[in-house]
């Protein structure tokens, strides 16, 4: 009996761990951010056709353009939106995404880096950072496949091995997955590739270049994820221990 509830919850929290997994490295939403520039060049012709001189100040009528990005493992994707909506992030990312969008692969390239703000060295650096992530990704994502593999043919005859190998690669899953985690969190959080983009747009672009970054929900889905992993990992391992126990 108590074999059987063990299994029933290790079969449970394997479908969900491969669920949330396969969620967060499916949609391209670990990333979401905003940048604006508001420049207001002197000489240029404000409201009502004045000419802007230095030290005016101009009292825009409308909302600012900013432009929308997210991104995932696959696309990195970024489109136009109008600054001072409520609920900008969840109206633009979910709900309201234009049709003209612009996606380009997102494998090695991580927002915000670009030969523009960076300089070589750094820019390979950021490559081989994202290249890392990617493969401790497809590593996750593969062993919670596998591992759902290995438990649905060990049901039928009862295989410890199985039950064991499963387990193995429920835990090897959460393992990788929590590197990717991190990985990420440090790359946003920690790095200076951030602040980098910043001080090159402000430099270059303009003074008043603003970016907010949030994490979006693929990003959220790959801790529950985690979590699953490593608890069906440990109770497949527990039921493979006690079928080989008590039943070889």
């Amino acid at each position: 009996m108590k074999l059987s509830v063990a299994l029933f919850f290790a079969g449970l929290f394997g479908a969900l761990a491969a669920v949330f997994t396969l969620l967060s490295f499916g949609t391209d939403y670990w990333l979401l951010a905003s940048e604006s520039c508001h420049p207001n060049p002197e000489g240029s012709v404000g409201p009502g056709g004045v000419t802007i001189e230095r030290g005016d100040v101009v009292m825009q009528e409308d909302a600012s353009d900013v432009t929308l990005y997210h991104e995932g493992f696959f696309w990195r994707c970024s489109f136009g939106g109008k600054a001072g909506e409520d609920d900008l992030m969840w109206t633009f990312w979910f709900t309201n995404q234009p049709h003209s969008k612009v996606c380009m692969h997102a494998y090695l390239f991580p927002f915000p880096v670009s030969h523009q703000s960076h300089n070589a060295t750094e820019y390979d650096s950021a490559i081989i950072y994202r290249g890392f992530w990617s493969i401790f990704m497809l590593i996750g994502v593969a062993a919670v496949v596998l591992a759902g593999f290995f438990i649905i043919c060990a049901a039928p005859f009862g295989s410890h091995r199985l039950y064991k190998a499963g387990g193995g690669l429920f835990l090897a899953s959460g393992l990788f997955l929590l590197c990717v985690v991190v990985m990420y969190v440090l790359w946003v959080q920690v790095l200076d590739v951030v602040n980098v983009y910043i001080e090159h747009q402000r430099s270059s672009v303009c003074p008043d270049f603003q970016l907010s970054i949030n994490y979006g929900l693929s990003f959220m889905f790959a801790p529950i994820g985690i979590f699953f992993c490593l608890l069906a990992g440990l109770l497949f391992l527990l039921v493979g221990r006690t079928i080989q126990i008590h039943y070889h």
